[in-house]
């Protein structure tokens, strides 16, 4: 039997999504070649879904699956996952999105010469995939390359759509070569690989949407203050040779002390007074703002959740904002499921 040498392998980490990553592997699945290959790390789920990836994997030897005895976390078990894959360049795929349709030969097609990350652009749906939402996560027009002098105008302009993985596919020699372990419990591995220093090579953005987005299906809604509020803003700002007007356009240094900030919490049904007392005390709000932050963490949650759904169905050009509503443990038409949703 002839072998090929992979030039692509999927990296997927997954931890209890029986439920979505079914569909997640069959749009990859349509799209192998024998160049490419799919490693799936499972953090020792307790839901089956080691069994629905091997079911799927039977019979197909470029399909890998690797379970672990205990739950590694996000950061580490990508790591463990591009370990484990051959290819030259590794795509670091999530486990409930879909794959659109030509989107891995479109990868091939722009992993030449000297790229060494390949940024892709996404579209956005709604949790079940039924309704776009956004067409393009990163609304440009023409695929961009920047050179190892741009890692500032990178993260400037990509800098938001990186904090999503599946976005990276990144060359695994320089991805092994890096400093992974400083950014093991950020949640954002990649994007400390990715500007620690500049690439030797090139970057590639592409315009062309190539993954379908379940937006407000990330495991990890209940962190969501700590995640945006702390962990985010703390890894881009903690890139010493990249200038601060780069970062601003992705994260002010401390979104705690931007009311809007705080509403965004709250409609997600991230701030409350818990997280008033034990969230903010540093932060430099002053008299007025702190005191129009305990007042938006005072607002009951349903009632407030209720307003804001009004409030977003006379603007619908926010169509991410009542997702966010509907996937609350708050939302006011379900108010008896809040203590299972959380």
């Amino acid at each position: 039997m002839e072998e090929h040498m992979i030039r692509l392998s999927l990296c997927i980490a997954t931890l209890n999504r029986a439920g979505f990553i079914a569909d997640t592997l069959r749009s990859v699945l349509a799209q192998l070649t024998p160049e490419v290959e799919v490693v799936v790390v499972d953090g020792a789920s307790t839901d089956g879904t080691d069994r629905v990836v091997s079911d799927l994997f039977r019979d197909r030897p470029n399909c890998h699956l690797y379970r672990l005895s205990e739950k590694g976390g996000v950061d580490r078990d990508y790591c463990r996952a591009i370990e484990q894959a051959k290819g030259e360049y590794c795509w670091l795929m999530t486990d409930d999105d879909l794959l659109i349709h030509g989107a891995i030969e479109t990868v091939l097609r722009n992993l030449s010469g000297d790229v060494d990350l390949l940024v892709v652009n996404v579209e956005v749906a709604s949790k079940d995939l039924a309704t776009t939402l956004m067409p393009q996560r990163l609304c440009i027009s023409r695929d961009r390359d920047f050179g190892p002098d741009q890692q500032g105008d990178l993260l400037a302009t990509a800098g938001g759509l990186l904090s999503f993985i599946g976005a990276v596919v990144i060359r695994r020699s320089v991805w092994l070569l890096r400093d992974k372990e400083r950014y093991i419990g950020t949640e954002f591995v990649h994007v400390g690989v990715i500007f620690q220093k500049p690439f030797e090579g090139r970057v590639r953005l592409l315009a062309e949407p190539l993954i379908r987005i379940r937006y407000g299906n990330a495991q990890w809604s209940r962190r969501a203050f700590d995640i945006w509020m702390r962990k985010w803003p703390e890894l881009i700002w903690s890139f010493p040779h990249l200038p601060a007007e780069a970062k601003h356009k992705v994260v002010s240094q401390d979104p705690r002390t931007i009311l809007f900030e705080l509403v965004s919490m709250k409609v997600r049904g991230c701030f409350g007074i818990h997280e008033y007392r034990t969230r903010l005390g540093d932060a430099r709000l002053g008299t007025v703002r702190r005191t129009v932050a305990m007042a938006i963490a005072a607002i009951p949650e349903v009632p407030f959740n209720a307003a804001m759904c009004l409030l977003a169905a006379l603007l619908p050009g926010f169509p991410t904002l009542q997702q966010e509503l509907h996937s609350s443990p708050y939302y006011y038409r379900r108010p008896w499921l809040h203590s299972q949703d959380r």
